[in-house]
């Protein structure tokens, strides 16, 4: 068939960042994602003008994931940033908008983007070969004999999550219940290589938040009825469990476009109905105890079970399969004909639960590496960006075993950093330059620039007009309130720098941010105390910081490197 219309020709433009319609479309994201930063970050309400689901966020994940961009260039970065995301679950935020920052701030600096990507490639290395170094002044080491590095790390992640509606109060309970989730999954008898077990977020809406536990084991949401009717079954032994990936519900699947052929005077349902009820006897003779069905298990199965003792529970959902195989040793059966005996498991013991308006059947294993955690907030929106959070933490934690320390939070690594690499560039420049054909002078600038993105981003955390300052010894970020006057006695003004590790009243000398001073070099010792039992640190995920500010660059050069965009209007 011929075409109707003729083909149209592709679309081609050139230096696509020098178009004043990308340049104003990076400014308007930037700006959003820039208003949501940190613990004052203001929430955005996304939704169709239809109508339908509002989101009510301030998490990089839901925003990014709702907001329609269709320019090519912006797509670069919004999916960059969401890669990271799923990677690492934080630090979303801080690599979309150092992206931006180091878009706009190269396009200023006026050289070509070949030297700006050249010098960007030489500061990221210096960046994270610092960061990772034992000289490094911005990170400290998470001990795990102790829980409270750990709980300034979770309490970090759920203080950054204005949505989530929580107190302090509620904060540091719902902290104590992440780390101890967290700490349920990780085997008691450990190996050369530990395999993590999983904690299962079970939604409880419309109670306190401060009702949210957490239980080894699997909570499975049943109807009041349905745990009635198991009470009367008891056993004082471990129970032996079957659990079924297939349908139990006697139905044919779909037979294509191949014929089936059934003999005269037979019924297909009766037929099927006999086959269940042969599975009913061989599980009852091989004393089974429980019976799990991720589908539907057919009433006659599930009564001539009952009879027999065997509880049955059905519509337990493709989400629990794999939690429920590890906690009870069972392979999934997918067929109902003959069941191979090293298929079965055992689980330790059952019992019923009641948390809300809800009931639950309790599985409890012999060893706890699965645990449930029975999350309650206020209200739907609130409960949906908690459970983003709770899963960010979760994460986070898990990254932290493979890597243990964190980075100082609060905006003070961002502005640490950039002192530090601004005193490189001005005092030590031939540490950063090799022989690629870049002058000092070119470094200089694109020091500045990087630097100037980094406290820039710091400077988001400020939503309320306050000014920002940071001091001339450690290069940590302090913030003041608004209208202070010319003539100031700084340790009055401020408390604590941004992560809480330092007090203004140690002999310091502060600055402007982004003011010009003379460079420094950021003293890197830590006190003992920072591990002490008082400490109360913002904290940032290492692992995540170091990938978002690898993500960030690299995503800032690749969009500074497009000459073209060819766009297929057909």
């Amino acid at each position: 068939m011929s075409r109707l219309e003729a083909k149209k020709p592709s679309l081609c433009k050139s230096e696509p960042l020098t178009s004043d319609t990308v340049r104003a479309t990076l400014s308007v994201l930037k700006g959003v994602l820039t208003s949501c930063y940190g613990p004052s970050g203001r929430l955005k309400q996304l939704h169709n003008g239809l109508g339908g689901y509002v989101c009510t966020t301030s998490q990089s994940s839901a925003l990014l994931s709702n907001l329609s961009v269709t320019h090519p260039t912006l797509k670069i970065l919004t999916t960059s940033v969401q890669n990271h995301v799923s990677c690492f679950s934080d630090c979303g935020l801080f690599t979309a908008i150092l992206c931006c920052n180091l878009i706009e701030n190269a396009k200023k600096t006026d050289l070509t983007p070949t030297t700006v990507i050249k010098l960007n490639k030489h500061l990221l290395s210096l960046c994270t070969n610092y960061l990772k170094s034992e000289a490094c002044g911005c990170r400290i080491p998470v001990d795990f004999s102790s829980t409270q590095i750990l709980l300034c790390l979770v309490r970090s992640i759920l203080r950054s999550k204005p949505a989530c509606m929580l107190i302090r109060k509620e904060v540091d309970h719902i902290s104590a219940l992440i780390l101890r989730a967290f700490l349920l999954t990780i085997p008691e008898n450990t190996e050369e290589h530990i395999i993590l077990g999983k904690s299962i977020i079970v939604p409880l809406k419309g109670q306190k938040v401060t009702d949210s536990t957490v239980l080894p084991g699997i909570l499975i949401e049943m109807s009041e009825a349905q745990l009635m009717r198991m009470l009367p079954i008891k056993k004082s032994s471990a129970l032996k469990v079957a659990l079924f990936c297939t349908s139990l519900s006697g139905d044919f699947s779909d037979t294509g476009e191949g014929t089936l052929v059934v003999s005269y005077r037979m019924s297909l349902e009766n037929a099927s109905l006999d086959q269940l009820l042969n599975l009913g006897r061989q599980l009852i003779s091989d004393h089974v105890d429980l019976v799990l069905c991720q589908k539907v298990i057919h009433p006659s199965l599930k009564q001539f079970l009952s009879i027999h003792h065997v509880i049955a529970i059905d519509r337990v959902g493709v989400a629990l399969m794999e939690p429920l195989s590890k906690v009870t040793g069972t392979q999934p059966i997918g067929s109902i004909g003959s069941i191979s005996p090293s298929s079965y498991g055992i689980v330790k013991e059952f019992c019923t639960a009641k948390f809300g308006s809800k009931h639950f059947f309790h599985l409890i294993p012999n060893e706890a590496t699965i645990c449930s955690l029975l999350l309650c907030n206020r209200n739907d929106t609130a409960w949906d960006e908690l459970k983003l959070t709770c899963q960010a933490a979760l994460h986070v934690l898990q990254l932290t075993i493979k890597e243990p320390w964190a980075l100082l939070g609060g905006g003070c690594t961002e502005t640490h950093l950039a002192a530090f690499i601004r005193y490189k560039a001005r005092n030590e420049p031939e540490s950063i330059l090799t022989d690629d054909g870049c002058t000092q002078a070119e470094l200089q600038l694109v020091a500045e620039a990087f630097c100037s993105a980094l406290e820039s981003l710091a400077g988001s955390l400020e939503h309320d007009g306050g000014e920002i300052v940071t001091d001339m010894k450690y290069g940590h970020f302090w913030s003041v309130q608004g209208d202070c006057p010319s003539v100031v006695n700084w340790p009055d003004l401020l408390s604590r720098c941004g992560c809480g590790l330092y007090s203004s009243q140690e002999e310091l000398s502060w600055s402007f941010l982004r003011s010009s001073c003379h460079p420094f070099a950021p003293q890197s010792c830590l006190p003992h105390e920072t591990v002490g039992p008082a400490s109360n640190l913002t904290l940032d995920c290492l692992t995540a910081k170091l990938s978002g500010l690898q993500v960030a660059v690299e995503t800032a050069n690749l969009i500074l490197d497009l000459s073209y965009v060819i766009e297929d209007k057909n």
